[in-house]
C-alpha cells in the first residue's frame, strides 16, 4: 500500500509573528504597567478620585501616542538601515561580481560545506538570484524579519490603549478607599494573562513568560507607589 507523500516537509513555526507580536506585547505591557503605576502613585499621594481619573486618562492617551510614534520612528530607522545595506550590496554585485560570489562561497564554507560544494552553491544561487542570496545569507535579512514601521506602530498603539483601559476601569469602578488594592490586583491578573497569551501566540513556555511579566509589573507599581507615598505628589 502506497502512502501519500509530500515532497516538502512543512512544520509549524511562529517566527513570522515576531515583529507584530513584539510590538503588541510591548504596547500591552507598557499600557498596563505605566497607567496602573501612575494611578497607584497618584492614589498613594492621597488626591481625589477625580484627580486619579484625570491622571489615568491622560496617561492612557499620552502613552498610546508615545508608543505608536516611538515604534514607528525606531522601526523606520531599522528599515532605513536595511534598505541602505541592500543598496550597497546591489552596487557591489555590479562593481565586483566575482568577489561577491567568492564571499558567498566563503559563507557557505564557514557553515560546513566543502570548498567545492560551497563554490557550486554560490554559483547556482548567484545565477538564480544573486542579490537575494546575499541579502539572506550575508546580511541575514528575510521577508519574515523585515522591519514594518506601520505594523509595529499600529500594534503597539492599539494594544497599549486596550491594556491601559483595564487598570483605569478598575480604578473607576473601585470604592474610593480601595483604589490601590483594586488596581494592584486587577493589574497583576492582567499581566499574568498578557504573559500567558503572548507565550501562547509565540509558541513559547507560558510559566517563564508569565513570571517575568508579573515580576517587573509588580516592581514598577511598588516603586511608583513608594515615590507617591514618600513625597506626597503625583508622579
Amino acid at each position: 500500500m502506497n502512502l501519500p507523500y509530500d515532497s516538502a516537509h512543512e512544520e509549524l513555526h511562529y517566527i513570522n509573528r515576531a515583529g507584530w507580536l513584539r510590538a503588541s506585547v510591548l504596547g500591552a505591557n507598557d499600557g498596563i504597567v505605566s497607567v496602573s503605576s501612575l494611578i497607584v502613585g497618584v492614589a498613594a499621594a492621597d488626591p481625589s478620585p477625580t484627580a486619579i481619573l484625570v491622571a489615568g486618562a491622560a496617561g492612557l492617551a499620552a502613552g498610546a501616542m508615545s508608543m505608536a510614534a516611538g515604534e514607528y520612528v525606531s522601526v523606520s530607522s531599522q528599515s532605513d538601515v536595511e534598505r541602505a545595506d541592500i543598496a550597497r550590496e546591489k552596487q557591489a554585485l555590479i562593481d565586483t561580481p566575482e568577489a561577491e560570489e567568492a564571499e558567498l562561497a566563503s559563507i557557505y564554507q564557514a557553515r560546513g560545506l566543502s570548498p567545492e560544494t560551497a563554490a557550486l552553491v554560490a554559483r547556482e544561487l548567484t545565477v538564480k538570484d544573486a542579490l537575494g542570496a546575499h541579502v539572506r545569507d550575508e546580511l541575514g535579512l528575510s521577508e519574515v524579519h523585515a522591519a514594518n514601521p506601520l505594523q509595529a506602530a499600529f500594534a503597539s498603539g492599539l494594544t497599549f490603549t486596550v491594556a491601559a483601559a483595564l487598570p483605569l476601569a478598575a480604578a473607576i469602578l473601585a470604592p474610593s478607599d480601595k483604589i490601590i488594592p483594586t488596581v494592584v490586583v486587577a493589574t497583576l491578573i492582567c499581566l499574568a494573562g498578557l504573559g500567558a497569551l503572548g507565550a501562547h501566540v509565540g509558541g513559547a513556555p507560558k510559566l517563564r513568560a508569565t513570571a517575568r511579566v508579573l515580576f517587573w509589573g509588580a516592581a514598577a507599581m511598588a516603586i511608583t507607589a513608594a515615590v507617591g507615598s514618600l513625597f506626597g505628589v503625583s508622579v
